[in-house]
């Protein structure tokens, strides 16, 4: 691996470490001022807003300049998002925020693995990044349940300034503080990510101009025989596993009576399992046999069906990490995939941009349901039926797709195959 990936390793370890952190903390934080269960579930379809809305925009945005300064300036949105959060803006409102930064920190962040390395090696450098995103998940939920657990929060609460006066006076808050330091570091390491000699796309004049070219890409992803498989297996797959984070915490409250602190530590078990996956995927799976893994999704919705019938810690961490485990090895070598057809038919920033849509689409309209729901009455026990429900049979649908295609399209699906073949073996 060239020495630029590294910088762009550490720089997304910490960003994303915030971003976990931060999720916890602003639970906390609703939860502590006598929020609605709604209001909580809602942090994770507020989160997405920004990635629906921008989408047509931030894939331009990111070819349009450097990676390291779009990675840069994202950070600085999460910052004020985070300041947002700590003077009086309402959570929900101050989170939407920090996913604007997010939405436009993801398109420069996988599309410079595409400008940086060869074919050859992005199942390999997926699975790097994917396993580091996840230690980062892991370290963040810990981390955030930590800060706004007794203990810690204590010490930083005792802590007094000379001469300066904040309004930092709950565990959510003084956690919130300590996370912006962690999102500025981020951005130091983005300001040490060297230039990769791509040729910049400059964006038109006329922004409005980008929403038909978007459209146009989305439909090319769509269109195109391997990209819309691996673009449906992704879009499923981050649409649960978006929503589990939240749902994982309030399963752990309503089966083992668990605290936001003690809870965050099995979110943090499914994520081990997702690293576990996604490393074995990228040292096993290469780029043309992506599509081998579909009945992995499966499996991944039954298990999920199985928390129900859970009741003590010491089950729940092992089945939580072979359900990790089963999505971490299915989306490696699918998003692989995805960013290979992508760059082929529209180049990075913009493929990652309609990826990113897609997905977060899925998590917005997914999370909104089950925020919907559980104003309704629907229990941690019920959304967890209907998620198990819906990735099993549209995974199902997804896999009875693809073997659709290689009947009816044999000719282009070999096509196809054969140039992800050849560009792993030469790239």
């Amino acid at each position: 691996m060239k020495r630029g990936f590294y910088t762009i390793m550490a720089a997304q370890f910490f960003s994303s470490l915030a971003d976990n952190a931060l999720f916890v903390a602003a639970v906390e934080l609703l939860k502590s001022s006598g929020a609605h269960e709604w209001q909580r579930a809602a942090l994770v379809p507020m989160f997405a807003l920004f990635y629906v809305i921008l989408a047509p925009f931030v894939g331009a945005f990111a070819d349009a300049m450097p990676k390291g300064k779009v990675m840069f300036i994202s950070n600085a949105i999460k910052v004020v998002g985070c300041l947002l959060m700590l003077f009086g803006t309402h959570p929900l409102l101050a989170y939407a925020i920090v996913g604007l930064g997010a939405a436009a920190y993801s398109p420069a962040k996988y599309g410079i693995l595409t400008e940086l390395l060869p074919s050859s090696q992005l199942v390999k450098a997926n699975g790097w990044i994917e396993g580091l995103t996840i230690a980062s998940i892991i370290l963040g939920v810990l981390l955030g349940g930590q800060l706004v657990g007794h203990s810690v929060s204590s010490l930083l609460l005792s802590f007094d300034f000379p001469i300066i006066t904040t309004s930092v006076d709950t565990p959510p808050e003084a956690a919130i503080s300590v996370l912006i330091f962690i999102y500025a570091l981020a951005a130091w390491f983005n300001t040490k990510i060297p230039s990769t000699g791509v040729a910049m796309r400059p964006m038109p004049e006329s922004k409005f101009d980008l929403i038909p070219d978007f459209w146009d890409c989305n439909g090319r992803l769509w269109n195109d025989k391997l990209g819309q498989i691996s673009l449906a297996t992704t879009t499923l797959f981050w649409g649960v596993s978006g929503n589990l984070r939240y749902i994982v915490l309030a399963w752990s409250a309503a089966a083992l009576g668990y605290t936001t602190t003690q809870a965050s530590s099995l979110v943090g078990v499914v994520a081990i399992g997702t690293a576990v996956g996604a490393v074995v995927a990228s040292l096993r799976m290469r780029l043309e046999q992506a599509p081998n893994v579909m009945p992995m999704g499966i499996a991944m919705g039954l298990l999920v069906i199985g928390m129900n019938f859970i009741g003590n810690v010491w089950v729940a961490a092992p089945f939580l990490i072979l359900l990790g485990g089963l999505g971490g090895f299915l989306v490696v070598p699918m998003n692989a995939l995805l960013q290979h057809r992508g760059h082929s038919l529209m180049g990075a920033g913009r493929s990652i941009a309609v990826q990113n849509f897609n997905e977060q689409a899925c998590i917005l309209a997914l999370g909104a349901f089950y925020s919907f729901s559980t104003g309704m009455g629907l229990s941690a026990f019920g959304a967890i039926t209907v998620f198990g429900v819906v990735v099993a049979f549209f995974m199902w649908r997804i896999k009875r797709w693809h073997a659709n295609n290689c009947v009816v399209h044999k000719a282009e699906v070999d096509r196809l195959m054969a140039i992800a073949r050849q560009d792993t073996s030469h790239g």
